[in-house]
């Protein structure tokens, strides 16, 4: 497995969202979530330090199939470090599944533990930060108000815009019910109150609805 100091020459310097202090972060809490769960650390760790090795800047055009191009280069790492098959197949099987709008849903212990990592940085004030810096790389803006088919059916009209709201509205304030572990459904409660409190706040804020006369604009 790579040291952490070899992981991150792996990343670049200047992102605020999947480069290395998120996969820092997602590293330190898959520790903690397979320590408390009874995880495998060498897989888990392995996993964490190379999830988004490949693809990570919107602007690259990976961020669709990143699991899979990340899963191969992981295989490709492990395998010059003399890792065996089935190990090495076993942090794949993490990395694949740590996508949230993948269609292949973490089945080992292992892979649930990464994708609750994963999905803890995206919530909470960390997770604020992380949407606004995401929607200002892809050239998005960080509030717009959403169409009504975007609000009942999560398809956004031609030309609507994809804002930092927008995720929050089509993936952020979903992510506690698909967590996996208890430990990671415990810490997620607070992070996700502090996430739905601002951008709720953002929200009223834009459209007026904080206007003493409750009114709005």
């Amino acid at each position: 497995m790579p040291t952490i100091e070899q992981a991150q020459a792996l990343y670049p310097q200047n992102d605020a969202v999947h480069g290395f202090d998120h996969v820092l972060r997602v590293y330190h809490l898959a520790e903690k979530l397979a320590e408390a769960e009874g995880a495998d650390l060498e897989i888990v760790r392995a996993a964490a330090l190379l999830h988004d090795v490949q693809g990570s800047q919107p602007t690259s055009g990976g961020r669709g199939n990143h699991h899979e191009a990340s899963a191969d280069e992981a295989a490709r790492i492990l395998t010059a470090e003399g890792w065996n098959a089935e190990s090495i197949t076993r942090v794949q099987e993490c990395i694949l599944a740590h996508r949230y709008r993948s269609s292949q849903r973490p089945r080992s212990l292992e892979a649930q533990v990464l994708f609750d990592a994963d999905k803890l940085d995206v919530l909470g004030a960390i997770g604020v930060a992380r949407t606004i810096a995401y929607a200002i790389q892809a050239g998005q803006p960080v509030y717009a108000t959403p169409s009504q088919r975007f609000l009942e059916r999560g398809e956004k009209e031609p030309g609507e815009p994809h804002s930092a709201y927008h995720e929050y509205l089509f993936k952020l304030r979903h992510v506690r019910d698909r967590l996996n572990t208890r430990a990671a459904k415990a810490l997620a409660e607070k992070r996700h109150a502090d996430l739905v409190r601002y951008f709720e706040a953002l929200a009223d804020e834009n459209e007026l609805r904080d206007w003493p006369d409750g009114r709005g604009g």
